[in-house]
């Protein structure tokens, strides 16, 4: 197991997980509530009564499972003095201060140490069957979209849009999203990370969609940005600058580059049009069983990008008081090149 490994490089006998991203891609198992600690030979997964049932179809006997009917930290007290560890490391990005008091309370017969991101490292390489799930992911997302798309109309609210492309994600066999769905429409597109609010779609607006679908626990993250009706030569210049940007990151980025260097793919562009100052967030993120997972594409990250990983190439501009416009895709970087998992055009779209 590669988590042993990093555990015994960072020379601690074990690790304690509470992050269930994290458990899930160790385990299987997708509950909302357990433990799980990890040593040189044995893996323990405490969970309560709720679970009992779905644990052991998850999970098997990929590790040792416990029911706990009142508390989760009561078993972990009490099996793992047998697990043969004294130093342990733990999840200091995800252990909430009340857990941390209880490791220096009930679990002071052990030296407690803070890990980074021991269990994220390892989900930046995805293996064949996480980028299936991902690929089915951005699927249902795109046709999503396509189903959504000619249902739009002016004077819908953003609310109402959201809720006809979240009707066709659930449709589609999405079990959730991975994000609050964003809609954002004329001036309120200049915001990257809008909420869907009770604001009319007018004419001439801009119309920002930025959604996920979910399926086999791994997600999608897409973004599109269209004119509702037709678009002014200077919304189509503008569209014009993303599009570019996205299509120059999308074919260049390659495993091994540094963030910074894909980063600079879509802004070198972008600055080359006079719009630098109005591309303000990095290039993309990871995605998997988290919409922001590793490795960032931003010109303040470090590190390589590895072969396996799948990112989002998102370059968007914009104006306040105007607009903005993003195109998102999902790519993968495989061997020495990459491939886009979104495929939903990419040309400015006016509706109806």
């Amino acid at each position: 197991m590669a988590l042993r490994d990093a555990i015994a490089a960072q020379q601690l006998d074990g690790v304690l997980l509470t992050n269930l991203p994290n458990i899930r891609y160790l385990t299987g198992f997708t509950g909302s509530n357990a433990l799980v600690a990890v040593t040189a030979k044995q893996l323990l997964l405490v969970t309560d009564f709720r679970y009992q049932t779905q644990v052991q179809d998850e999970v098997g006997d990929f590790a040792r499972v416990t029911i706990d009917l009142q508390s989760v930290w009561n078993s972990l007290w009490r099996i793992l003095p047998e697990m043969g560890a004294t130093t342990m490391g733990f999840e200091s990005a995800h252990l909430a201060h009340r857990d941390f008091s209880r490791l220096l309370t009930q679990g002071d017969r052990w030296v407690w140490r803070t890990t980074t991101e021991i269990v994220e490292a390892l989900r930046e390489r995805k293996d064949p069957d996480e980028i299936a799930a991902i690929t089915r992911a951005a699927r249902v997302a795109t046709d999503a979209l396509a189903r959504a798309v000619p249902q739009m109309r002016v004077g819908m609210t953003e609310l109402q849009a959201a809720g006809v492309l979240e009707k066709e994600l659930r449709d589609g066999g999405s079990t959730g999203f991975p994000f609050e769905t964003i809609v954002a429409s004329g001036a309120r597109s200049a915001l990257p990370h809008a909420r869907a609010s009770s604001k009319a779609v007018a004419k001439g607006d801009w119309l920002l969609f930025d959604f996920g679908a979910i399926v086999d626990g791994y997600v999608s993250d897409v973004t599109r940005t269209f004119v509702m009706g037709k678009a002014t030569a200077e919304q189509r210049a503008f569209y014009d600058v993303v599009r570019e940007a996205n299509a120059r990151a999308s074919a260049g980025v390659r495993p091994g580059m540094t963030p910074r260097d894909a980063d600079a793919l879509a802004r070198r562009y972008i600055e080359d049009q006079g719009f630098g100052e109005l591309f303000g967030h990095g290039l993309g993120h990871g995605i998997g069983l988290e919409v922001h997972e590793a490795p960032r594409l931003s010109k303040a990250a470090d590190g390589t990008l590895p072969a396996g990983a799948v990112v989002t190439i998102e370059p968007g501009i914009y104006r306040a008081g105007w607009g903005g416009v993003r195109i998102e895709d999902d790519v993968v970087l495989e061997g020495a090149t990459s491939r886009i998992l979104t495929e939903f055009p990419r040309q400015l779209t006016e509706l109806s």
